[in-house]
């Protein structure tokens, strides 16, 4: 083979490798390049905060120390809302939303949309398992205040409870997002009651003066990057297999949930619609 052809031939390797990233005609390199890019520009204010607290960079901790007494002063002159966050904080600990979620597990195995049940039991395993080996990684102490009206043990940053409600959070919106989809008022109460359970959890254990500010941060943003990663690997792996592209944020990581004629993992990639479909060689365009 001549110098001239070996170049050719390495030339297109090299073109097919760059271009397929964001080529428009290959969709599984193009999402797969925009479901990594999206999962990093998560982490990035994860790893920045991470970096501060290995860092004890002081304005973080005179922020985090202020909340947190002020948080206490309250608390110890309002002990009807210790209760309630004490109450709060335990219905919505990590294994009671463990607990719910495999309920929503077994539900969806029920109606044999087991690639999604998967992609449940993933997301909360992977974030699960991150928030106790970085507890051990930084090992942040917990706030020490007098006359503590809650206690808690191990280490405090990323806060569990925060990124277990983050988790759950994104879980209930994206499996029951499909059944809102075409009606407005019940999406925004989807929206609202992921946004309370993750928010409102967090706060509680700020209240209680058992987390500092920035571990519940850390615990929202490491929640909300697994589950960016996770659904994007999942919506990447629907379109690979012939099924349309969603909009996640409204439609769900699996519409077809919602169609009971059609059970999410029922059919081959080959009965899927034709918008995947086109003859060799024929680019998107051309078909247009």
């Amino acid at each position: 083979m001549s110098a001239s052809g070996e170049h050719t031939q390495v030339s297109t390797a090299e073109r097919s490798w760059r271009t397929r990233r964001l080529d428009p005609d290959h969709s599984l390199g193009l999402r797969l390049t925009l479901a990594g890019t999206a999962a990093f520009l998560v982490l990035v204010p994860f790893a920045l905060l991470l970096l501060l607290v290995l860092a004890a960079w002081p304005p973080l901790y005179r922020l985090d120390a202020s909340v947190t007494d002020a948080l206490h002063g309250y608390a110890l002159d309002h002990p009807a809302w210790v209760r309630l966050m004490s109450v709060w904080t335990e219905v919505f600990a990590p294994n009671p939303l463990r607990g719910a979620a495999l309920v929503v597990v077994i539900w969806l195995l029920l109606r044999r949309a087991r690639r999604l049940a998967l992609w449940v039991v993933t997301t909360m395993v992977v974030g699960g398992l991150l928030g106790p080996l970085l507890k051990l990684l930084v090992g942040r102490h917990r706030p020490e205040v007098l006359d503590p009206v809650a206690r808690a043990a191990g280490f405090s940053f990323p806060s569990g409870h925060a990124l277990n409600a983050a988790l759950a959070a994104g879980v209930l919106l994206l499996v029951f997002l499909p059944y809102a989809r075409d009606r407005r008022p019940l999406r925004w109460v989807l929206w609202t009651l992921a946004v309370v359970l993750a928010v409102v959890t967090g706060l509680s254990r700020i209240a209680l003066g058992v987390h500092w500010t920035s571990d519940v941060l850390g615990g929202w943003l490491l929640g909300i990057a697994v589950v960016v990663a996770t659904s994007a690997a999942f919506t990447t792996w629907r379109t690979d297999t012939g099924r349309r592209p969603v909009k996640t944020v409204r439609e769900g990581v699996e519409p077809e949930l919602a169609e009971p004629a059609t059970a999410p993992d029922r059919g081959a990639a080959s009965d899927a619609p034709s918008w995947n479909c086109r003859r060799p060689g024929e680019t998107r365009r051309e078909r247009a």
